[in-house]
């Protein structure tokens, strides 16, 4: 069998990889070695020895690829006579220590093509010369006796995706070692001009003051993370809800100073002065009624789609019977995960209920609020799933002015 076909396409695969390192060493082994197969038992195939070669391109301490070429006779089990095996492949290999170490440790994974002869699948059910492409995962350890001779172990294990098959392997081999310098003299690029430091070149710096230090975004400014036109290291309020009207200092506003943000008051032009409930309003509001509603969000989302809305509309049709009345939507959160998070997500849960209730069911959206209250009014133990699952909930609680 012409063994330079595979040694040659083992050479040529390995010599596409391009070094990184500046004055690198780089390393090309060759890996003769014999081998101990167990096949699938699904395999008419003994478990047997078997020869090859491989070419190895280290082009990194820690990098390798590696062309692999075996073959021999192997003995059938379950019928008599010998079958041909024949394994091409290609290998990735990373290394855990320099060449310079005397032991290499590595790990492995890579793919290839093994024609198995007369022996197949299910005792040479599906004929002569099955082919069969395989993937391969494991590693071994190459010990350097000089810097030209090494031995090395391997272990791997084979699976064939098509068959479901997996057979694994355990050789040892001898290397030769070929070794060169590479060195990189290419002057040192020039760096574009940043002008503030901020690691933005002025050419796209939309920002080209920012303070030495502070952290900016792709195109040089200081993120906006709440998106509501104040930036991060002004917002002294950084979660306020999206398309909320805010002030220089990134708060809501309250524009009758009533000490209710405009988007939470239902009275916004209450006279200066004036005591004012939760909704912005003068006058005692009690909540007369409170409902569940059985309404449920994927994991850390907000979405909810038209799909409740046959819940909801049992809010909706509470507010036409009763046109004096208002409703405050609550989203409550269980324990687990930070504080701040789970009201500002409890808050968004609560503002898509409230959308649907004065979009889609058409109620007046000065009646509707919604607030987010996240874990801090439970029901149930926060220590048991299922407390923590009767926590996670969105009430409407019905107001009426008394």
């Amino acid at each position: 069998m012409n063994i330079m076909r595979p040694l040659t396409v083992a050479a040529l695969a390995a010599s596409m990889a391009t070094p990184a390192l500046a004055d690198s060493k780089q390393t090309i082994y060759i890996n003769p070695f014999i081998a101990y197969q167990v096949f699938d038992d699904q395999r008419d195939l003994k478990e047997d020895g078997i020869t090859g070669i491989g070419v190895e391109y280290r082009f990194s301490p820690h990098w390798a690829l590696e062309g692999v070429y075996a073959s021999d006779s192997i003995g059938q089990k379950y019928v008599p006579g010998h079958s041909d095996y024949e394994d091409m492949r290609l290998d990735a290999l990373y290394y855990f220590a320099g060449q310079e170490e005397s032991w290499n440790p590595y790990v492995a994974l890579g793919a290839g093509n093994t024609d198995f002869g007369d022996a197949g699948i299910g005792y040479n059910t599906l004929g002569s010369d099955h082919d069969e492409t395989r993937v391969n995962v494991g590693g071994g350890v190459r010990y350097n006796i000089s810097e030209t001779v090494s031995l090395r172990g391997d272990l791997r294990q084979f699976h064939g995706p098509e068959e479901s098959t997996f057979d694994t392997q355990v050789s040892l081999g001898i290397s030769l070692a070929f070794n060169r310098t590479v060195s990189d003299s290419s002057p040192e690029p020039s760096q574009p001009a940043d002008s503030d430091k901020d690691g933005v070149p002025d050419s796209r710096d939309q920002c080209p003051d920012t303070p030495f230090g502070t952290s900016v975004n792709s195109n040089g400014c200081v993120p906006d993370s709440d998106n509501d036109g104040v930036a991060d290291n002004r917002d002294q309020c950084p979660s306020t809800p999206a398309g909320a009207s805010v002030n220089n200092r990134g708060c809501e506003r309250d524009d009758d100073n009533d000490g209710v943000v405009n988007s939470k008051d239902q009275c916004p032009g209450t006279d200066a002065g004036a005591t004012v409930d939760a909704t912005g309003c003068t006058g005692q509001t009690e909540t007369v009624k409170t409902i569940e509603l059985n309404v449920t969000f994927p994991t850390n989302s907000s979405v909810i789609g038209d799909r409740f809305d046959s819940e909801i509309a049992q809010v909706a049709t509470y507010m036409r019977n009763n046109p004096e009345a208002t409703v405050e939507i609550a989203g409550h959160s269980d324990s687990r995960g930070d504080d701040d998070y789970n009201r500002f997500l409890s808050q968004r849960r609560a503002d898509a209920v409230a959308a649907r209730l004065t979009g889609p069911l058409g109620i007046s959206a000065d009646r509707v609020s919604a607030v987010g209250y996240g874990e801090a009014e439970p029901i149930a133990s926060n220590d048991t799933a299922a407390g923590r699952a009767e926590n996670r909930r969105v009430e409407a609680r019905f107001q009426m002015q008394r």
